[in-house]
């Protein structure tokens, strides 16, 4: 069964399974001891960070394990914000973040913190010069990720690095998603990461903080990992994740540009093989292995069930497949269609079969989805006059629905009538905007409706 979800987890690397396996036996005991088994647990501690390091671009003594990416996220966020809490209290980030970086900045806020985000446009970047506007003489820290784990955009590290650097503002950098295909450039201050990411076992994440960042631990304190990751260190996980990580980068270069040909081959057919599909991200500054497309008309929880059936392991940012029925940030952020949304974040060693035959089968199952939802075709040529405004009532009704009732009436309005669409489904706000945009309508904007929930206002223009 073909698993395209690496970037959620990838799978365990040849090497890291024959890591982890030797290190439980060479590696339990406590590397804080002096006695033989405790130096052997040393040895094995002290080469997985000289490993890691060298990833990393950092001195080993800059670098300690944590319990996790999120944990890494948060110890960096914290102890950054703490130590240069007599220089300002603004932290700025990007909209487009992941979630334990906006989770962390939440909390900061709500203990008293100032959080400026900064925008992305359209394909999920910052732009540089707007990122360094953000930035003041009370901004104790910035973060900005290296690629986004939703689009697979790469963010402008370098210029950003720089920027901050000019006044005086250290930056961290998630950079979970890209540090398996490489070292990230640029004088970051802060970098946090995730094993499970790259091949690794779960439950090992890295932090690394340059010297000369002020830097106070939060929490308790502790001995271990610089007293900025408490607890016994999970030695034989820490060994598989240095150990893979090292393998993964040596196989990047061929690996990278063998995915990045798979994943050109799904943008560019997927809009030929179904109509009405948005694929978002930048088409050039990206991770290799990952791209993001929405389909208009479909429910995204239905088309990833449907894929399963398939075969094929995917995910999504749809509100229709989350719990908060609220769609993903990261395509809110961005201004696009969220409906339909699937992401593909193809493993190393994906062969090239797998992803031919998820393009047969994708177009199948988006129009029996389609069908299922009552999908109108398109709107026949516009009456000479109509019945004057419509409203259509879609309190109540999830994604896709409002957009489906929508595209329902259009035909029955005469060119430069309007239609209103009540919606108290979160996704409307992005999914009727990017409807009229792919349809060729006009949007003109929203105002609360009297019944509840949101009026959103369309205008025929063909």
């Amino acid at each position: 069964m073909p698993y395209f979800d690496a970037a959620s987890a990838a799978p365990l690397h040849p090497v890291a399974r024959q890591a982890l396996l030797a290190s439980l036996d060479e590696g339990w005991a406590d590397p804080a001891r002096l006695y033989r088994e405790g130096r052997k647990a040393r040895l094995l501690l002290d080469a997985a960070r000289e490993a890691a390091a060298e990833a990393v671009g950092c001195r080993p003594d800059e670098l300690v394990f944590t319990p996790s990416g999120t944990r890494a996220v948060h110890a960096g966020v914290a102890g950054a914000l703490a130590g240069r809490r007599r220089v300002g209290n603004r932290l700025v980030v990007s909209a487009v973040e992941h979630s334990s970086v906006l989770h962390a900045a939440g909390t900061y806020a709500a203990a008293g913190g100032t959080v400026s985000e900064v925008p992305v446009d359209r394909a999920g970047a910052v732009e540089a010069a707007a990122f360094a506007a953000a930035l003041d003489g009370g901004t104790a820290l910035a973060c900005l990720q290296s690629a986004n784990h939703e689009v697979g955009t790469a963010q402008p590290v370098a210029e950003v690095a720089e920027a901050c650097r000019g006044i005086g503002v250290p930056l961290l950098v998630d950079a979970a998603q890209s540090l398996g295909w490489g070292p990230v450039e640029g004088g970051w201050s802060l970098l946090a990461a995730s094993a499970h990411k790259w091949g690794g076992p779960a439950g090992v994440g890295l932090l690394a903080v340059r010297k000369g960042v002020r830097f106070a631990p939060q929490g308790p304190a502790d001995e271990r990992e610089s007293g900025r990751a408490p607890g016994f260190e999970n030695l034989p996980a820490i060994v598989a994740a240095a150990a893979s990580l090292r393998a993964v980068r040596a196989e990047a270069a061929a690996e990278g540009a063998r995915l990045r040909e798979l994943v050109d081959r799904i943008r560019a057919r997927v809009p030929e093989l179904v109509p009405d599909v948005e694929v978002v991200g930048d088409p050039v500054r990206r991770l290799p292995h990952l791209v993001t497309f929405s389909c208009l008309y479909v429910d995204g929880e239905t088309l990833l069930h449907e894929l399963d059936r398939e075969g094929f392991s995917v995910s999504s940012g749809s509100s229709c497949t989350s719990s908060t029925l609220t769609p993903s940030h990261v395509l809110r952020a961005m201004g696009v269609l969220s409906e339909g949304n699937v992401r593909v974040s193809l493993p190393a060693g994906t062969p090239a079969e797998d992803v031919d035959r998820f393009l047969d089968v994708l177009p199948g199952v988006v129009a029996g989805v389609r069908e299922r939802l009552g999908v109108p075709a398109a709107p026949a040529a516009a009456p000479a006059a109509g019945p004057g405004p419509l409203v259509v009532d879609a309190l109540g009704r999830r994604c896709p629905i409002p957009v489906i009732e929508l595209a329902k009436v259009i035909g029955d309005v005469p060119v430069g009538g309007t239609v209103t669409v009540l919606a108290d489904d979160e996704a409307a706000r992005l999914d009727i905007p990017a409807w009229c945009e792919m349809r060729g309508q006009e949007y003109l904007g929203e105002e609360p409706s009297g019944r509840g929930g949101v009026a959103y206002l369309v205008r025929r223009t063909l």
